[in-house]
């Protein structure tokens, strides 16, 4: 009879803490904030992002910059991104994306486990994936929330949520800047 009271109090708390997450944002809640974020016409042509990734205790580990480009012909899209990291070590990654119809995307990449989906509505897109991440010799899959915010013409703002076992790791945050129309070559 001494454990139902203890087990009794309990209950309610792994009840609050299992429900508080899943009261996250949802995309739709940005539906009609602008400027509208089209990946097809906003992941075209020549980008550049400047980028960090910060611990669970919000410690910079690593910082890096990115240079990309991206094509549509129709549905279908490429992101072929070029890190290049603060300890002076680079990486590539080429994104396979596919508009789904109404504001929904999937991606595929190299090191993606499975497939990214996404959702976008009025100024943001979330992605959801799963990551495969070289860590001191070893693969990591993490989980990321991925959250992109238009900010005005050439600007988004990107916030990555990575976390294993349910457990936060550390936030990747990015400003992704478009290069001015008109340019032939991403630099």
């Amino acid at each position: 009879m001494k454990l139902k009271r203890p087990l009794s109090l309990f209950a309610p708390l792994v009840l609050a803490a299992a429900l508080s997450g899943c009261a996250g944002p949802q995309v739709q809640d940005y539906a009609q904030e602008q400027p509208t974020l089209d990946l097809r016409s906003y992941l075209q042509g020549c980008l550049q992002a400047q980028g960090l990734f910060t611990d669970r205790a919000g410690r910079v580990v690593k910082r890096f910059h990115v240079r990309m480009e991206g094509r549509w012909q129709g549905e279908e899209g490429t992101l072929d991104e070029h890190f290049t990291y603060s300890d002076g070590s680079t990486q590539r990654r080429v994104w396979r994306l596919r508009h789904l119809g109404q504001g929904r995307y999937s991606g595929q990449a190299d090191d993606v486990v499975g497939e990214a989906r996404g959702a976008q509505a009025g100024n943001a897109f979330q992605w959801k994936y799963t990551l495969a991440l070289p860590v001191d010799g070893r693969v990591w899959e993490v989980a990321l929330d991925d959250w992109m915010f238009r900010m005005d013409e050439r600007t988004v703002l990107n916030r990555s949520a990575m976390s294993k076992w349910g457990l936060h790791l550390g936030d990747v945050t990015l400003v992704f800047t478009k290069d001015e129309p008109g340019a032939t070559t991403c630099r």
